[in-house]
């Protein structure tokens, strides 16, 4: 191409490259001479552009120009899904999209980095201005592109990668705004120069990170591009004369001409562009584009492109074009994939480079040793290679495998290799493997690394059995000889998951013998604990007899590896997991195990401490009762007591644990009353004797006063059951002592409420047990219900509410049942006061006494409640101990059949009854006084009316 100046261009590393023609001046700008440049020269004109430019009578900036690329902006069609980069790789095991975000955490550096541009602050600012002709539209473009490798190109030094992130996101979307403002040289340039910011990499380590930033544009651009030729393209259905816009798949000869056009001036521009990577990764952003030309024209572009990627110098370069190539052709979704073998050969055929002086000097100045720079590789080498392996046969991985092998036998190949295909197929040739990396080149690339990868494929597939455990033996005589621990546990935290699987618990026993031996030298466990755990974590998932490794004499050593407490208390709990997982409905008895398991629970417990927070307490307490619950010696039932005080004795911190222990040793002793039918023999009289003491120590170590309460009252009435009298009568005024310490407020749900209302449901069953507990001969006539009575009268109640008189109305029931010649239940070996008083009068003279002070009570309150004008209240009780009085008392007494009416009056004094309660009440006692012959009866039937204004 002809010029008539000298091009003087600063490269994105800092070299000066100058551009100088032989050119003759031009009389007028309209007219241009070509001439073959030294490129075109070297292709014997076979280059794209040279046989595009001979085909057309403008040249490819001229046709471009003229294409109307100042048209308005098209809809949102032509917008949409322009802002982020496209999933091209949907059916690769892991696409590229989630890659990146792996690549930009790993790729990172501190090194100060440049930048080239003339889009940001201090470059050129390019202003649309309106033409009237077509030339002057030409001419528009040509300045703006003279301006663009003129001078305006300015270069950005000692960036940190924060400020070059930013840079680059801020050219992403002056891209994207140029666009949309019909400026669509200028989006191109600055296609063209986040492109040429690839050849840089005079900050190596940072350059994969720099690939996903750039080429995240340059995909946005392809889809503008595309995008934009889609909507350009009238497209008229058959049968219709309304243009519409191309489907989403579309063919080639759906494209009117003019489309077509447009886009062959796409890639005659970017044809010109003479560097070498700018050229090649524009042109493969718009790849997709070909389809508006012809179908079969996506085969011959990939393998041309594959093939000019090989003028690329630099190997790290070269490989991450390879991989954008890759990522664009399964995008276009081309049957064809013969350029993705060939971009990987081509690799292959280069690998040498990567150990060239120049490559190992340019390291050195840059103070990047050679294994660091290798893993540059992986993410592009990674994808290729998936790529090529996706949906591939075993013959193609046993070809690549010989390839691999006659050309450079690398330990990063075989790496990428294995992660790449199935696992099936690598499991299936898994000796062969091991052969191959035992005996491959580890330059740069640590062997450690291969035998992890390997190990992750037979993690993930089964080799063949009978190879199992030789293919561990041949892996581990070279791992166990690495003497950095960090490599080793690397290796070692995979392979425990093959022997797990694979082999038998013996096997698995040596291998942990094998992590300690190395572990312990220079403690060198403190500084791998998150690998460690995974080691056991893998080993209990896998145990298939959790007994039998319990049993492993390399188990518990292994666990007590772990010094860090924290640490130590973690493992307990995953331990602790597995065993109540894999034994929810299995109890023990062996002594091995319940010693281990009682270990590991000491562990969890002893780490409680007064700054642990309750969910740890609630979780920790929580596995420790599954252990509780499923330790059971069968008919031995002192052996199990003495297990339960020797776990009374571990466990002092937490009350779940505790409380666990009461409930359990109950059943014990239920279960004793079962064998023996309720007829204790003098030994088991003593064990259930023994049991009920057990409780009663236990119970006040328990914190919560909730919990003591119910644990009492239980203890009690499991004791009354097997007839340990004294035992009950300990347990139920323990119970009584403690009513007056519940606190006011107790936590439900989550939410602060009112223990009232638990207080009058405790009552209520503490009263339905001591109707049947028969009275001590030392203590008096219902001596427990007095002490009951005081609690009751002591207790700090609200007064606002009817609970004290609620709590009172149901001791009148217990105490109107006490009063019966026979009590509606009983215990068996039990006899109750029924039996001991046999409606003595002095009992019966004793239970009036203690009604008429408990109505005294409820009386005083009514009182209370009226001067209150809380007469709601008033009358819900008032009609509730007329009830009880109508219904339980001789209304033959006048004062009784009068205290009735009174209450019946004041019920409905305030308009405030109950009436469907109260016309419920009159109905009962009618029917019940229907056959008495007793006057009073019917008057006071006759008297109980109600009035109109009542409650409905």
């Amino acid at each position: 191409m002809s010029e008539t100046r000298v091009v003087k261009l600063r490269t994105v590393g800092g070299s000066t490259t100058s551009s100088t023609r032989s050119s003759t001046p031009t009389p007028t700008q309209s007219s241009t001479t070509y001439l073959m440049d030294p490129l075109g020269a070297a292709l014997e004109g076979t280059d794209p552009l040279s046989q595009l430019a001979n085909q057309q009578k403008l040249d490819p900036l001229s046709a471009m120009a003229a294409e109307s690329w100042v048209e308005p902006v098209e809809g949102k069609r032509g917008k949409e899904n322009v802002t982020t980069s496209v999933a091209m790789d949907d059916g690769l095991r892991e696409s590229w999209s989630s890659r990146k975000a792996g690549i930009l955490c790993k790729f990172t550096t501190s090194e100060k980095l440049s930048i080239v541009t003339s889009f940001l602050s201090g470059g050129e600012k390019v202003v649309v201005k309106a033409q009237s002709s077509m030339v002057d539209k030409v001419r528009t473009r040509l300045e703006q592109l003279d301006d663009f490798e003129d001078g305006s190109v300015r270069q950005m030094l000692d960036l940190s990668q924060q400020e070059y992130v930013g840079r680059i996101e801020q050219l992403n979307t002056e891209l994207v705004q140029a666009w949309h403002q019909d400026q669509r040289v200028k989006a191109l340039k600055i296609a063209i120069q986040c492109s040429k910011l690839l050849v840089d990499t005079s900050v190596i380590q940072f350059y994969p990170s720099k690939f996903v930033l750039i080429t995240d544009i340059l995909d946005i651009f392809g889809k503008l591009v595309y995008e934009r030729l889609r909507t350009k393209s009238d497209y008229y259905a058959p049968g219709s004369k309304v243009p519409t816009c191309l489907p989403e798949n579309f063919t080639a000869d759906m494209v009117p001409e003019s489309a077509k056009e447009t886009c062959r001036n796409w890639f005659y521009k970017i044809a010109s562009i003479r560097e070498l990577v700018p050229r090649l990764y524009v042109e493969m952003a718009i790849l997709k584009s070909y389809s508006f030309l012809t179908s079969g024209e996506f085969s011959q572009a990939l393998l041309r492109l594959t093939k000019m990627i090989r003028g690329i110098g630099d190997p790290l370069v070269a490989v991450y074009a390879r991989c954008y190539l890759c990522r664009v052709g399964l995008s276009i979704n081309s049957s064809d994939r013969v350029y993705l073998r060939e971009n990987f050969y081509d690799f292959l055929a280069t690998y040498t480079q990567l150990f060239s002086p120049s490559i190992r000097l340019d390291l050195s100045l840059q103070k990047v040793d050679l294994s660091t720079y290798l893993t540059l590789y992986t993410p592009a080498l990674d994808y290729i290679l998936q790529s090529v392996a996706h949906e591939a046969t075993e013959k193609t991985l046993a070809e690549i495998l010989d390839r691999c092998k006659q050309k450079c036998n690398s330990a990063l190949l075989f790496n990428t290799i294995m992660a790449a295909f199935k696992p099936a197929y690598i499991a299936a040739r898994a000796t062969q493997f091991v052969e191959l990396l035992t005996s491959c080149d580890d330059e740069g690339f640590p062997k450690y690394l291969l035998f992890r990868t390997l190990g992750l494929c037979l993690t993930l597939a089964d080799p063949p059995t009978e190879h199992c455990l030789q293919i561990l033996n041949d892996v581990w005589k070279i791992v166990s000889k690495l003497n950095d621990p960090a490599q080793y546990i690397s290796c070692a935290e995979v392979w425990v998951q093959y022997a797990a699987k694979h082999l038998s618990t013996r096997e698995v026993n040596t291998f942990l013998g094998d992590i300690i031996n190395h572990m312990s030298g220079g403690r060198a466990y403190e500084n791998h604990y998150a690998s460690l755990q995974t080691v056991m974590e893998r080993v209990l998932a896998h145990a298939n007899d959790f007994e039998t490794l319990l049993t492993m004499d390399k188990f518990l050593p292994m666990l007590d590896i772990f010094q860090k407490e924290s640490v130590k208390v973690e493992v307990c709990k995953s331990i602790m997991l597995h065993y109540t997982k894999t034994y929810q409905y299995q109890t023990t008895n062996d002594p091995v195990i319940t010693n281990a398991l009682m270990f590991i629970c000491r562990v969890m417990h002893d780490s409680v401490n007064a700054l642990t927070v309750e969910d740890e307490k609630r979780q920790i307490g929580n596995l420790i009762c599954s252990f509780v619950k499923r330790v059971d010696f069968g008919r031995d039932f002192e052996q199990q007591l003495s297990f339960f005080v020797e776990a009374r004795a571990s466990f002092t911190n937490l009350d779940v644990i505790h409380a666990q222990l009461v409930q359990s040793v109950n059943r014990l002793a239920v279960e004793t009353r079962c064998i023996v039918k309720g007829h204790h023999t003098r030994k088991t009289a003593s064990f259930v004797h023994a049991c009920a003491a057990y409780c009663y120590i236990t119970i006040p170590s328990i914190t919560s006063v909730l919990m003591r309460l119910e644990l009492y009252l239980l203890s009690g009435q499991v004791a009354l059951l097997n007839q340990c009298l004294g035992q009950a009568d300990a347990c139920l005024k323990a119970a009584l002592n403690l009513i007056s310490d519940v606190p006011k407020m107790i936590e439900v749900d989550g939410k602060h409420r009112s223990s009232e209302p638990y207080i009058v449901s405790y009552i209520c069953n503490f009263l339905s047990t001591l109707l049947i507990v028969p009275d001590s001969p030392e203590q008096g006539v219902l001596y427990l219900t007095k002490g009951l009575l005081n609690v009751i009268q002591n207790y700090s109640w609200d007064h606002q509410s009817n609970a004290r008189s609620t709590v009172y109305l149901q001791v009148l029931d217990m105490l109107s049942a006490a009063s019966q010649e026979s009590y509606p239940y009983h215990i068996d070996m039990v006899d109750s006061n029924d039996v001991l008083y046999g409606s003595d009068p002095k009992f019966i003279a004793e239970l009036n006494r203690m009604c008429s002070v408990v109505v005294e009570e409820i009386l005083n309150h009514l009182k209370y409640l009226g001067a209150n004008e809380h007469y709601q209240k008033q009358s819900s009780l008032a009609l509730e101990l007329l009830i009880r009085i109508a219904v339980k008392a001789d209304l033959s007494k006048p004062d009784l059949a009068t205290l009735a009416l009174n209450l019946w009056n004041l019920a409905q004094k305030h308009g405030c009854m109950d009436i469907k309660l109260a016309v419920r009440t009159t109905e009962y006692l009618k029917k019940k006084f229907s056959g008495s012959n007793e006057d009073v009866h019917a008057d006071f039937i006759s008297r109980l009316k109600i009035k109109s204004h009542g409650k409905q």
